[in-house]
């Protein structure tokens, strides 16, 4: 009798102890991560400029650190004055001769003309005494020769002035105006380049990590710091499979955390669709060894400041989003 009676509190003891348990809230067990921002150049260099340390809080366009970047100075440089060579070109396409040079060929003109008004005068002359027969027709050809001579030359200083106040040919300045927007091309392309080598904040966030130190060497691509914006804080939890058809996009949770002084509100943005062992950080005996699905929510922008990538949580489910 005494046997059983021993047999019997020894039953009963496991039954007790499990009746004085807490009883486990409802939730998920899950950890904080964030999605940085990975802050680089398209182009390498040594880092001149670091203006930001881990911890710092970073506004959107503020300067972050700049790379040495005197050869992309001196090629934009370049590229600006070849531009402005070809700009040149092209104005001076679409114009004439010069002022000056159409002056002398104004010069010209005149002298011709005062020339050929005294051709004509001897002419008129000759003429009279050819009749008179004091000369001989002879020297009136020569005259006349001479008077048709200073014509022609005229006439071709004339066509010299029309030709000296046309721009140049059509095609001549189509290509002018090619060359110029090459120039503009260039300057564009080097402009690029140099500005690459300052980089600014892309968005406001938290400065988690810089990997450089001044003048240290800088590959192409390779980031210089990391930012964590506000919004891209998350959680990550594991949900047993028997749950997880409830869930949805969208659904409203909770997140418990130690040091939260009250529950943070958020919203389901993420429902895995393969299966997966609970990953060995989770310390639950409840879920262990069960298969579960990842599931991410995301406080808003001001809550997600409140916690901490790595940081242990708890996820409650809001009333109506899950069983």
């Amino acid at each position: 009798m005494n046997c059983l009676k021993t047999c019997c509190a020894l039953w009963l003891i496991p039954l007790l102890l499990a009746g004085c348990q807490p009883k486990v809230a409802p939730g998920w067990s899950g950890y904080v991560e964030g999605d940085y921002v990975y802050v680089a150049s398209a182009l390498g260099g040594t880092l001149s400029q670091l203006n930001v340390r881990s911890g710092d809080q970073a506004r959107q366009d503020m300067p972050l650190f700049a790379l040495e970047a005197e050869n992309e100075q001196a090629a934009r440089l370049e590229a600006d004055a070849r531009l402005a060579r070809a700009n040149a070109q092209l104005a001076n396409a679409a114009k004439g001769k010069r002022s000056d040079e159409i002056a002398v060929i104004q010069a010209q003109i005149s002298q011709a003309r005062a020339q050929a008004r005294l051709n004509a005068a001897a002419l008129a002359r000759e003429e009279q005494l050819v009749k008179q027969g004091f000369v001989s027709a002879a020297h009136r050809d020569e005259l006349l020769a001479a008077q048709a001579q200073s014509a022609a030359h005229l006439d071709e200083l004339l066509a010299q002035l029309k030709v000296g106040r046309l721009p140049a040919r059509v095609d001549e300045r189509a290509a002018a105006a090619a060359d110029t927007d090459a120039a503009r091309q260039a300057v564009r392309q080097f402009a690029w380049r140099e500005a690459q080598k300052t980089r600014t904040a892309p968005v406001s966030g938290l400065v988690t990590d810089t990997f450089f130190r001044v003048g240290e060497s800088v590959q192409p691509g390779q980031p210089v710091l990391a930012l964590l914006p506000p919004g891209n804080v998350k959680a990550r939890f594991f949900v047993p499979e028997g749950v997880v058809g409830h869930l949805q996009i969208g659904a409203a949770v909770h997140i418990v955390c130690d040091g939260c002084a009250a529950p943070i509100a958020a919203q389901i943005s993420f429902i895995s669709n393969r299966a997966e062992y609970t990953p060995p950080v989770i310390y639950s005996n409840v879920q262990r060894a069960k298969l579960v699905f990842l599931v991410e929510a995301r406080p808003s922008p001001a809550d997600g400041a409140r916690l901490k990538p790595g940081q242990p949580v708890d996820v409650v489910p809001v009333a109506g989003a899950a069983p």
